[in-house]
Order: C-alpha cells, then structure tokens, then sequence
C-alpha cells in the first residue's frame, strides 16, 4: 500500500465518522437525511479505495449494489419527508 492510498484510507474513515455523527446528532430530519446520504457516499468511496488497495473486483461490486440501495432509501426518505406517509 502506497503512502497515498494510506492517507486516503484515513481521511475517508476521519470524514465517515464526522457524517455519522452528524447522522447521529441531526437537529431536523432533513440533517439526518443528508447524513445517510453522505455516509452512504463515503462507504461507495471507501469500498472502491479498498478494491485498488486489495485489487479485488468484490468491492466494486458491494460498492454497486450499496450505490443503488443508497439512491433508492434516499428517494424514500425523501418522499416521507414531503408527504409525512411512506406510500
């Protein structure tokens, strides 16, 4: 592992543990939106970082799966918030 992938490696889990607890700590429910929507988008980044690290295709396939997962719990999260009703 170079030193870069290093430092990118822990700057990723440095800003994954500021979303989560801002996830955590959200005031509104649209600051806790935004925080499921910025941990999801740090752990797609931390999975591709892994898979150039480890050089193993696994992680760009987790990352894909948890890409489309991420976008649709956002979209859901998001209507519940505008009407107050999940369907």
């Amino acid at each position: 592992m170079s030193e870069v992938t290093a430092i990118a490696l822990i700057l990723y889990v440095g800003l994954l543990a500021a979303a989560v607890w801002r996830l955590w700590r959200g005031k509104t429910v649209a600051d806790r939106l935004i925080g499921v929507d910025l941990v999801t988008t740090l752990l797609l980044s931390l999975l591709i970082l892994l898979s150039i690290i480890q050089r193993d295709s696994i992680y760009l396939d987790l990352a894909l799966a948890l890409a489309a997962l991420g976008f649709i719990s956002t979209l859901a999260l998001a209507k519940y918030l505008a009407d107050e009703q999940m369907f």
